[in-house]
């Protein structure tokens, strides 16, 4: 990991010049979509700006120090230009370089972790199951959320490897991804499951697909709107006093070759969208 944590000088006119500018979220890949979707819900009238790092994808499989110093970088890629909050919207990548990442950011960094603590309240048969990559599973954020809210309810951590890619090729409900989907809830309904948190933000875009694997009494627990209702919060005096007849523009860079994602986020964001190519190694 490079140890040399970038150095900016503190944004004095915040309040001043960034009522118009966007939001900056970014994900391993598409998966932040969804929690997008749910900032758009949140705060229609915001410009955003989204990083799918999907050359990279998935971050549960690479080490950490590859996780840092790429959130440092598309950090800071989102900061220049123009950014007034940087949403972490994967995971894996706030259970890394979450603190990293607001030790040095001008800007409020609102990061994402697995809605526990509302799935232990939702519970009825005392069983939660989590579906993350391998990384968070396996992180100290969700040992100390297991800890602060597992009192009581049997929390099953489920790594579910290779969903991500599914997601990052929307490929939503082939028979391959159900056969995956099965292969992962299949045990923990075994245990008595009846509430399943999505700990991965690709996995939001895959709830039809569990329901139809796992059946519509099942609870899924997203943590998208939370974490738009605290983008909320945290942007505070600069949010965007803008009318609503105002038309909010979105712009996505991805790492991959746009050309190969251009479809993808498209189906992902519901409308026809240009993918810009990644100014970053």
């Amino acid at each position: 990991m490079d140890a040399h944590v970038p150095q900016r000088a503190p944004l004095h006119r915040l309040n001043l010049i960034a009522l118009d500018s966007p939001i900056g979220v970014f994900d391993s890949g598409v998966g932040g979509l969804s929690i997008l979707h749910a900032i758009r819900r949140e705060l229609p009238h915001e410009d955003l700006l989204y990083v799918a790092d999907s050359a990279n994808a998935p971050y549960g499989d690479r080490s950490e120090s590859f996780i840092v110093d790429r959130a440092d970088a598309i950090a800071s890629f989102l900061i220049d230009s123009g950014a007034k909050a940087i949403v972490v919207a994967c995971n894996t990548a706030s259970v890394v370089a979450i603190e990293r990442l607001r030790s040095w950011s001008p800007v409020p960094v609102i990061g994402i972790e697995p809605a526990i603590k509302p799935a232990s309240r939702k519970t009825v048969s005392g069983v939660v199951a989590v579906l993350a990559t391998t990384r968070t599973i396996a992180s100290e954020s969700v040992a100390r959320l297991c800890a602060a809210h597992g009192i009581g309810v049997e929390i099953l951590l489920q790594a579910c490897p290779g969903l991500v890619e599914r997601v990052e090729r929307a490929d939503l409900a082939s028979p391959e991804t159900r056969r995956l989907l099965a292969q992962y809830i299949a045990p923990v309904l075994a245990a008595g499951a009846d509430t399943i948190v999505l700990g991965c933000t690709h996995y939001s875009f895959l709830s039809d697909a569990i329901r139809a694997v796992a059946g519509s009494d099942l609870v899924l627990v997203d943590p998208a709107p939370a974490v738009a209702r605290q983008t909320a919060v945290r942007l505070g005096p600069v949010r965007r006093a803008a009318s609503s007849s105002r038309s909010a523009q979105a712009m996505f860079f991805s790492s991959s070759a746009a050309r190969d994602v251009h479809a993808v986020v498209s189906a992902l964001w519901e409308r026809s969208v240009m993918v810009r190519p990644l100014p970053l190694v």
